[in-house]
């Protein structure tokens, strides 16, 4: 069994599969960590190079006020008196009207530079005895008590302190928590830690309007890639610094979890099980800020620039520039600012994809911008779907395509294959954000490569392919199954057949593309799409294209088929039923609703291999397959789901049909009549029967201009089938006609212009 299974597929073909097995185990996880930590590397080299490529994008909704080498000159050494950095503050609001200003530093010693402490302490002790030494001292508390002067400039602000969060110690005071573990209904999220805190003095904290921590998380390699929005403490849970600054500036007051949906009991239970935030929530106007988290509730730091304050991605200023007040107001009025050290030996640089030394208030202004933006890149939760269908898809293809091709269009095929499949993941990354891995699916294209162009040098290539597999790539494998009986008598030569053709369309695709997500919509089309290539493979016709949402088919090539024109028509019909399943599936989905016309014609047309020297394809030409489209294209204006041409009425008796009208359409010059089969002659009852009667009655009637009878019989059966689109449409013609008769050498033929 195994030789007459190498035998028929060869072991390139086994090879090739195994190499995919590998690859797709990978995927999932189940190979040594060690292969799965390489090729995460991988994954994170070609994503940090993909960010140091990307131009700088300045952003002057930010300034960073820098506590730089120059102000340590100028002003002293750090950390500054609070009341230094009170005057700071009182500056950066009243003279420059900023919009939010963010503390990248801690306060969480006393300030006792001022001497009052000292001196509160000798009025208590050695100079108790003085008198009015201690009123005297009340008295000068005000411009002594430098963390009460700067809690004075920081109260009714909107001013954000930083502070730490640590492993053990605590100290100094914690801001509020956004959320804490009772608002999240019982569900375990999957947040960071910390058993500790530096905060800020308690009278500082009060005072400002909220606190954010910034802590830095780096990867294993020791970059900063990514930073949790929201770490628990206890019960809590608090948000970053620049969570709370982007959360202050909008004037959002809360942080909102939103937690994945479940949709199921299981997938309920899967969530809280699972721990996982989707997104968290800000209450901006007019419908809330939602930004995406992954797994730990981190957000991926999308850096703008290599950093620094010579052609960033943020303004710099000095903070002895703004306690002078050198700068120019319109520099900083409206703006959000934070303030950080950037001076070497004040320890708050970061290595990072686009630099090793980046200064760490910048990455805060990074976070910031994509908060304002609501622009994160994320490593969506299908990830692992995804790269395991794409490995799986690829490999399968690339396995069964390389092992026919010669060396020279191995080369091509793999080439763009590799490229495909990193534009594909650049876009997905440019237009939707998503960070995808690709490393795996790129050793799979070379790992396929390097073995099938060695294989073709140790042994001969074989030249020259069966019909049969050049149809392959065209027929349905039942047809082409058939077709191995006796691969002589086909040809993909051109040549001239009577062939019934099938066009069918999603109406209203444009509003429906516009109404859904990208993968529902992906998933719509996918859905529609297979069902309706079944019931026509189901049915012995050939799968020509995929024009968007259209499909086109034809029967009667290349297997000869008699009746062809009645396939097509039960093929028709078959598809409306499908659609009609797949509409009540859609509609459950909260998708928009699914409904398609078809058109159908007969005539001789040319088919056979056609196409440039760049692409070619076994499909068909000619006038009856232009018919056919434009028969699909006016079923709407009928409200019918199904609109066939003369001939391939008369070449499927065996089913009742509805005449709808006389049409010349564009691109023909001789007028058509075109019908609606309602389905097998034998299966249709006598009550529809005889409304069939009625209405090529009211037909006659109408194209005779005897207009009240014609109006009295269709308003009957208007009556009986509210629903039926027909009707209407030639109510509508009769008033027409009353007000505008026709004459008498009218030809009762409807004529459309547009495709």
């Amino acid at each position: 069994m195994v030789k007459q299974f190498l035998s028929r597929f060869g072991w390139r073909w086994l090879i090739g599969l195994s190499l995919t097995i590998v690859a797709s185990l990978q995927v999932l996880g189940y190979l040594p960590e060690t292969a799965t930590d390489l090729i995460d590397q991988a994954d994170q080299t070609i994503y940090d190079t993909r960010m140091r490529l990307g131009p700088p994008e300045f952003d002057s909704r930010i300034a960073i006020v820098s506590i730089d080498e120059r102000s340590l000159a100028e002003v002293g050494r750090w950390p500054w008196s609070r009341e230094v950095v009170a005057r700071m503050v009182d500056r950066l609001f009243d003279k420059y009207k900023i919009k939010a200003l963010g503390f990248d530093v801690t306060f969480s010693e006393p300030d006792n530079t001022s001497g009052y402490a000292t001196l509160t302490s000798l009025a208590q002790n050695e100079l108790r005895d003085v008198p009015q030494l201690d009123e005297r001292l009340r008295s000068l508390k005000s411009a002594l008590d430098y963390d009460a002067r700067l809690a004075r400039a920081l109260r009714g602000r909107p001013v954000v302190l930083g502070y730490y969060l640590s492993p053990n110690l605590k100290k100094g005071m914690l801001p509020p928590p956004v959320f804490t573990k009772a608002d999240l209904n019982d569900y375990e999220v999957d947040a960071l830690l910390a058993a500790g805190y530096e905060g800020n003095l308690p009278e500082l904290q009060k005072a400002a309007i909220s606190g954010g921590y910034f802590n830095a998380d780096f990867d294993a390699d020791g970059l900063l890639r990514s930073t949790p929005l929201i770490m628990r403490v206890g019960d809590g849970y608090y948000e970053s610094l620049a969570l709370a600054t982007a959360r202050v500036a909008l004037g959002a007051t809360r942080v909102e979890p939103v937690m994945f949906q479940a949709t199921s009991i299981n997938s309920e239970e899967f969530v809280r099980g699972y721990g996982m935030l989707e997104a968290v929530k800000l209450n901006t106007e007019p419908h809330g800020t939602l930004i995406p988290v992954e797994q730990f509730l981190k957000a991926r730091i999308q850096y703008r620039s290599p950093g620094g304050a010579q052609g960033g991605a943020y303004r710099y200023f000095s903070a002895a520039d703004i306690l002078k007040g050198k700068v120019k107001p319109e520099e900083l009025e409206g703006r959000i600012v934070l303030v950080g050290t950037t001076a070497p030996g004040l320890n708050d640089m970061r290595a990072t994809p686009v630099k090793a030394d980046y200064p760490g208030v910048e990455v805060h202004a990074n976070l910031i911008s994509s908060i304002l933006d609501n622009n994160f890149k994320q490593r969506p939760d299908f990830v692992i779907g995804f790269n395991f269908i794409q490995v799986l898809l690829i490999g399968l293809l690339l396995t069964l395509a390389l092992s026919a091709l010669s060396p020279l269009w191995s080369i091509l095929v793999s080439a763009m294959t590799a490229l495909a499949a990193i534009g594909f993941n650049s876009w997905m990354y440019q237009a939707n954000n998503y960070v995808l891995p690709v490393a795996t699916t790129l050793l799979l294209i070379l790992g396929l490569f390097i073995f099938n162009v060695a294989w073709g040098y140790l042994f001969e290539y074989r030249k020259g392919r069966a019909i049969v597999n050049l149809f392959g790539e065209y027929v349905a494998p039942e047809l082409v199954a058939e077709m191995a009986k006796d691969p002589q008598s086909y040809s993909m030569e051109g040549e001239l057949r009577e062939l019934t053709i099938l066009f069918s369309d999603v109406r209203g695709f444009t509003t429906i593309s516009e109404g859904l997500e990208p993968n529902a919509l992906r998933e719509y089309v996918n859905l529609y799409l297979t069902a309706m290539s079944e019931d026509i493979r189901g049915n012995r016709g050939t799968l020509d294209k995929y024009i968007g949402d259209a499909v086109m088919a034809f029967w009667g090539a290349p297997i000869s088929l008699p009746n062809h024109a009645s396939l097509a028509v039960k093929t028709a019909l078959q598809m409306q039923d499908t659609a009609r399943r797949l509409n009540e599936d859609f509609v459950a989905r909260g998708w928009p609703p699914l409904k398609i016309g078809i058109g159908l014609n007969t005539g001789e047309v040319r088919v056979g291999d056609m196409g440039s020297a760049v692409r070619r394809a076994y499909t068909v030409m000619g006038d009856p397959v232009n018919l056919a489209s434009r028969l699909e294209g006016i079923t709407k204006t009928y409200g019918a789901g199904i609109v066939v041409g003369q001939a391939t009425r008369d070449a499927a008796p065996e089913f009742l049909y509805r005449e709808l009208d006389l049409v010349r359409v564009k691109g023909k010059n001789e007028p058509v009549p075109i019908f609606e089969p309602l389905g097998l002659a034998e299966a249709i009852d006598p009550a529809a029967r005889a409304d069939l009667e009625r209405w090529h009655d009211a037909l006659r009637m109408m194209r005779s201009q005897q207009w009240d009878a014609a109006q009295n019989a269709i308003e009957k059966l208007a009556l009986a089938a509210p629903l039926d689109g027909l009707y209407p449409l030639y109510l509508e013609r009769i008033a027409y006609y009353r007000e505008h008769p026709p004459g008498e050498d009218w030809n009762a033929v409807t004529v459309f212009d547009t495709k």
